[in-house]
C-alpha cells in the first residue's frame, strides 16, 4: 500500500490556539492524509525546572496550546471525522507535573470552598527516556526514586464546537477537548461528531504517562512529535466522543458532577452497543452493565470526563464505523514501513 506524502505542521510560538472555535485553519487536508504534526506541552514549555511555578512563568489563559485547527476538506456537520493516532513520541528527553492551590481532585477549589489552606505549588521534574521505554519520578522530599513506563498520550483532542461557540482548550466536551483520558494513545481511533465545515481539528497536552483520573491536575506533562490519519465517515456523527483500539469500544462523556459524565458515557455506549448488534435497548443495557469497565479520565478539569469501555470480542465479526480502525491501522502499518 503506498500512501501520498504526508503533511507536516510544525506550528510556531505564534501559531497555536488556545481555544477549539474561533480560529482559522492552518492548513487543510484531504480525508485520508497523514498529518505530522508538533504539539508543546501544557505549560508551553516555560516550566523548565522545580523553581519555575507555572503561576510565575505561565499567563492565563495562554494555558494549553493545541496545533491547529486542521481543516478536513468534505467533512460536513453531521459527519464523523476520525482520527488515528499512528505513533505519539515525547519530543524532550525530560517532562514536568506539579500541583497547584486551587486545582486538582484533592485540594480545594473555586467550586469546592473549603477553610482549610489550599495546597502547595510545587514542581517535580522527570526524565523522560525514550530508548528504555521510562520515565523517572523522584520525590522531592526524600530519597524515593522509581522509573514509570512510558505511555505517550494527548490529553486535549477535539473539534470546533456547534453554533458558532468557542472553548477555552482546557474544557472538555461534546467537541473532545481537554479529555485528558490515556486511552488517547498511538494505535486508537477517535471519532468526533463534526460541526462546522472542515471539522477544525486541533490537538496539544501530550504525557507521557498519566494515571486514571489525572488526579493531581497534571501528568507527565512534555512536548510531542505526533502522527496522525485523519478521515471522515459521511454521517453517523456520534454525540459525544469515541474511541477505538484492537480491544475495545470506549464512549466518552464529560459534566460536572462526576456521576452525570459516567451516566454520558454509559448512555452513549448502550446506544452504540444496540446500534451495532442489532439489540433492543434493555438488552444493549444489560450487556453494558455485565462486561463494561468504566475507568476515570480526569476529576480535575473544568469538566470532569469517564470513559466506558466494552470488548470488541462480544461483538463478533461486526465492526464498528464499517470497520474505519482496522483500514486505518494498516494504512499506519504502511506508513511506518515506508518512512
Amino acid at each position: 500500500m503506498s500512501l501520498p506524502d504526508p503533511v507536516s505542521l510544525r506550528p510556531a510560538a505564534d501559531d497555536y490556539a488556545y481555544t477549539f472555535g474561533g480560529r482559522q485553519p492552518l492548513v487543510t487536508v484531504q480525508p485520508g492524509t497523514v498529518v505530522e504534526l508538533s504539539t508543546e506541552d501544557c505549560f508551553g514549555g516555560n516550566v523548565r525546572g522545580v523553581g519555575d511555578l507555572p503561576s510565575q512563568v505561565c499567563t492565563f489563559p495562554y494555558l494549553n496550546p493545541v496545533t491547529g485547527p486542521v481543516m478536513v476538506a468534505g467533512a460536513e456537520p453531521g459527519d464523523t471525522l476520525v482520527v488515528h493516532f499512528v505513533e505519539i513520541t515525547p519530543a524532550r528527553d525530560w517532562g514536568v507535573s506539579s500541583t497547584f492551590p486551587h486545582f486538582g481532585a484533592l485540594t480545594t477549589t473555586h467550586s469546592t470552598a473549603m477553610l482549610h489552606p489550599p495546597l502547595e505549588e510545587r514542581v517535580w521534574v522527570y526524565d523522560v527516556d525514550v530508548p528504555a521505554g521510562v520515565c523517572r519520578f523522584r520525590a522531592r522530599r526524600g530519597d524515593f526514586t522509581v522509573e514509570l513506563p512510558l505511555d505517550p498520550m494527548h490529553g486535549t483532542v477535539g473539534v470546533a464546537p456547534a453554533g458558532g461557540e468557542t472553548l477555552m482548550s482546557i474544557t472538555p466536551g461534546a467537541h473532545g477537548g481537554n479529555l485528558d483520558t490515556p486511552e488517547m494513545r498511538a494505535g486508537t481511533t477517535a471519532y468526533f461528531g463534526v460541526n462546522v465545515p472542515g471539522a477544525l481539528l486541533a490537538i496539544g497536552d501530550g504525557h507521557a504517562r498519566q494515571g486514571e483520573g489525572e488526579v493531581c491536575g497534571t501528568a507527565v506533562e512534555t512536548a510531542m512529535r505526533t502522527t496522525v490519519i485523519v478521515d471522515v465517515v459521511k454521517g453517523g456523527a456520534p454525540a459525544w466522543p469515541r474511541l477505538e483500539n484492537d480491544r475495545f469500544l470506549i464512549s466518552t462523556g464529560s459534566a460536572r458532577p462526576l456521576e452525570d459524565a459516567f451516566r454520558i458515557s454509559q448512555h452513549d455506549l448502550v446506544g452504540w452497543t444496540r446500534d451495532l448488534l442489532g439489540l433492543e435497548e434493555l438488552d444493549a443495557y444489560q450487556l453494558v452493565s455485565q462486561a463494561g469497565l468504566a475507568p476515570a479520565a480526569n476529576v480535575c478539569d473544568t469538566n470532569y470526563t469517564m470513559a466506558a469501555k466494552l470488548p470488541k470480542g462480544l461483538l463478533g465479526r461486526v465492526r464498528a464505523y464499517d470497520g474505519v480502525h482496522d483500514r486505518l491501522r494498516e494504512s499506519a502499518a504502511a506508513y511506518l514501513r515506508e518512512r
